[in-house]
C-alpha cells in the first residue's frame, strides 16, 4: 500500500467520518440516501473513493461538487482539505437539507449545498470555480455540459467513473472539444474492497459557448456526441 493510499485509508476511517456515517446511516431511514449500509462498505465505497480526488485539488480552491445527492464526495473533501471552499449542488430539496444538517453537525465550515438545478447554478455561477467535482451523475458527455461552464479557464473538472471510463471519454471528445474541455488524465485505483475505480480530469481550455449548457434536460437526452 502507498503512502497516499495509507493517508486515503486512515481519513476514511477518521472520527468525524465515523460521526458522518452515523448520522448517514440514521437519516437513510427517512431518505433512502444511499444502498450501501454496512459500515466497511460506506468506509471504503463511499468515503475512501471520495477521498482519492483530494490531493488533486489546487490550494485554496473553489470547488463545486454537481449532483452532491448523499454528500459523496462533498463532506470528505471538505473534511480532508479545510484550505477549500466547498459549495455542493443537487436538484432534490431533501438531499440538500441533509448536506447542510451534516455540514452543522460536523462543524464543517468550507461547505454549503445549494437547493439548484445545474443548469441554472451555470448561468448564476458561470466561471466561478477553480474545480468541479461529480461522482455517480451522468456519462461524461452529459457531465462535461452540466459542469465545464461552472469552471474558470485554467480550471478542472475531476468525474468519478467506473473501470469503462476511457470508453467514456473517448464518446466525450466531440462534447469537449464544443465546450472547451481537454482531457488531462485518467487516474487509476483499487478500494480496499477490490474495485477498480477511475478519476477523469478533463481541464478548462477555451471559454464555454454562452448557449451551454442547453435546456429541457437535452445535455441527458441528447448528448454532444
Amino acid at each position: 500500500m502507498s503512502e497516499l493510499e495509507k493517508d486515503l485509508a486512515a481519513l476514511a476511517n477518521g472520527e468525524k467520518l465515523e460521526r458522518f456515517r452515523l448520522f448517514l446511516q440514521q437519516e437513510n431511514e427517512k431518505y433512502n440516501l444511499t444502498a450501501l449500509t454496512q459500515a466497511r462498505e460506506v468506509r471504503s465505497k463511499h468515503f475512501y473513493d471520495s477521498l482519492f480526488a483530494a490531493p488533486l485539488l489546487p490550494h485554496g480552491a473553489k470547488v463545486c461538487d454537481v449532483g452532491s445527492g448523499a454528500g459523496l464526495p462533498l463532506i470528505p473533501l471538505a473534511l480532508a482539505r479545510p484550505d477549500c471552499a466547498f459549495t455542493g449542488v443537487d436538484a432534490t430539496e431533501k438531499k440538500v437539507a441533509f448536506i447542510n444538517a451534516a455540514c452543522a453537525l460536523l462543524e464543517l465550515d468550507n461547505c454549503r449545498a445549494v437547493h439548484m438545478r445545474a443548469e441554472d447554478m451555470c448561468r448564476q455561477n458561470r466561471g466561478a470555480f477553480d474545480a468541479v467535482t461529480a461522482r455517480g451523475v451522468a456519462e461524461l458527455a452529459t457531465l462535461a455540459e452540466y459542469c465545464l461552464p461552472l469552471l474558470r479557464e485554467g480550471g478542472e473538472l475531476i468525474a468519478y467513473k467506473g473501470p469503462l471510463a476511457e470508453q467514456e471519454l473517448e464518446e466525450a471528445q466531440k462534447a469537449l472539444q464544443v465546450l472547451g474541455g481537454r482531457a488531462k488524465n485518467v487516474l487509476s485505483y483499487s478500494l480496499p474492497t477490490g474495485e477498480e475505480r477511475r478519476l477523469i480530469v478533463i481541464e478548462k481550455v477555451r471559454p464555454t459557448p454562452e448557449k451551454y449548457p442547453r435546456g429541457g434536460n437535452k445535455p441527458r437526452l441528447k448528448p454532444l456526441k
